[in-house]
């Protein structure tokens, strides 16, 4: 696969393209990473010259890149790999333009990456093929959301599918090009010291935390239909889930990795409306104060109607039945406008039956911290003697980092840096197949219906908050808190 490509990206001028993708291309660009990317084509619906765009490119990347990352060397080059094409995503004749463009290159392979809404992709996907530009060396890069419940996301990968092979289908969630997932396949597998512990004889519960401080920001009109089970969970909590459960696998191959993350879908319990109840709350944020600002209430920020029955918080506890997982519940938690932005895992280990040590509650509990953003960093929660002269022994809490920060510092790189520059080389590892979107939009969409049949109410919280009571209930039911 050491043919060189080049990259079409569809909304080229959008909010994706300009705050992600084009900042992502020019630091692997300056890092000399993307020697098989040949030339990048934005398009989108404005009329503009590629002199034009290059110059929008030019003002954007100063905007969105950190800054010690800009460097103006390295855009003379990068300057050059920019081309803009006006296309309608709907209009067949601008393909033919597009075509036009592609067959002055001589990259033989070509990736086309689809950053517009999720309803075109099958129309985009008809017209590459009608105008002649997809051929056994081309690929596609799909966004999330894959549609908005099972049927839409079969839809859109039919209509995909009869255009691209699997193999050349790469559907991406940007939390799997993360530093620390990826690492959390090494600290799983790699390790004597915890792969064998990894199952329910050690491990009490888990817990995955997506929390944001933002609130829609603008979004509303799509929120409004969406929320946030289908927003996050569906994609990413399910499948960062699927990588802390899945069994060893065979070998790092795609393949491979993909297999066993997809029997944790599957054996994921379903919702019906008998559990849904007891294991589920929905919240909707109110007015509050996030970072000392006040803010509004979802409601009451403009821009939407119908949006009485949409949760911008989920709180679940999932359970996977399989030998490895029986017994331990999964609580999964996501929402907008909380106290804080970050995204984590947390391991928690089981108590030892009974305490030796005086004083000692035996409620200190060893856990693994997996943060995921905004720093990224791995950390194992023990017990040691508290230093002194004191009698008897006391345990103290201690924090034990087991990723190394003075040394990756440049290493650091963007999640979309990383999936973009394995789309460009073709490995699929981080991406999602087919049937592994398909089965988890299935578990979602039967916690959807599970409410419906139920009535199951969205319950208000304070913005600056961490969600509703009933999200501490949820685990305090089972005699157990969220690790804060």
């Amino acid at each position: 696969m050491s043919h060189m490509v080049d990259l079409v990206i569809f909304g080229g001028t959008g909010d994706l393209s300009t705050r992600k993708l084009l900042p992502a291309l020019f630091l692997l660009h300056r890092h000399q990473l993307a020697d098989r990317l040949h030339r990048i084509i934005a398009t989108g619906r404005g009329e503009m010259n590629t002199d034009g765009f290059r110059e929008e490119a030019r003002e954007n990347l100063q905007r969105f890149l950190p800054e010690d990352r800009w460097d103006e060397s390295v855009w003379a080059t990068f300057r050059d790999r920019l081309f803009y094409q006006q296309l309608d995503a709907a209009m067949e004749a601008h393909y033919q333009a597009l075509g036009g463009l592609l067959d002055e290159g001589e990259a033989p392979g070509r990736l086309y990456y689809l950053a517009t809404l999720p309803s075109l992709y099958g129309a985009i996907c008809h017209h590459l093929q009608g105008a002649g530009l997809v051929n056994s060396k081309s690929r596609v890069v799909l966004e999330k959301p894959l549609g908005h419940d099972l049927d839409s996301c079969r839809e859109i990968n039919e209509q995909v599918a009869q255009v691209f092979e699997e193999d050349a289908t790469f559907r991406i969630d940007h939390y799997l090009g993360k530093e620390t997932v990826q690492n959390l396949i090494a600290v799983r597998f790699g390790n004597p010291l915890f792969s064998p512990q990894w199952r329910n004889t050690f491990i009490d519960n888990v817990q995955i935390t997506v929390a944001e401080d933002i609130g829609v920001e603008g979004r509303g009109g799509y929120y409004a239909k969406t929320g946030a089970l289908r927003d996050m969970v569906q994609n990413h909590v399910l499948q960062v889930l699927s990588i802390v459960a899945m069994e060893p696998p065979a070998s790092l191959r795609p393949a491979d990795i993909r297999d066993e993350k997809m029997k944790v879908l599957r054996a994921l319990e379903p919702m019906t409306s008998a559990n849904v109840k007891e294991h589920t709350v929905r919240g909707r944020y109110a007015a509050g104060a996030v970072n000392g600002q006040a803010v509004k209430g979802f409601l009451e920020e403009a821009g939407y109607q119908d949006a009485d029955a949409t949760e911008t918080f989920v709180a679940l506890k999932a359970t996977i039945n399989n030998w490895r997982w029986a017994g331990v519940p999964f609580y999964l938690r996501t929402g907008k406008r909380l106290s804080r932005r970050y995204s984590e895992i947390v391991i928690e280990y089981k108590k030892l039956p009974f305490s030796l040590f005086a004083n000692d509650p035996n409620e200190l509990i060893n856990k693994l911290v997996i943060r995921l953003q905004p720093e990224e960093n791995i950390c194992l929660h023990t017990l040691n003697k508290r230093p002194g002269l004191t009698r008897g022994l006391r345990l103290q809490p201690v924090e034990l980092h087991l990723t190394d920060e003075s040394q990756n510092k440049g290493d650091r790189y963007d999640a979309y840096e990383r999936l973009l520059l394995d789309a460009i080389n073709g490995d699929q590892t981080l991406f999602m197949r087919r049937d592994e979107v398909e089965i988890a939009w299935r578990w979602t969409d039967s916690i959807i219906d599970a409410w419906d049949e139920t009535g199951t109410p969205v319950k208000n919280y304070n913005s600056g908050t961490m969600g509703p009571n009933s999200a501490t209930a949820l685990v305090a039911v089972d005699g157990r808190s969220w690790y804060e």
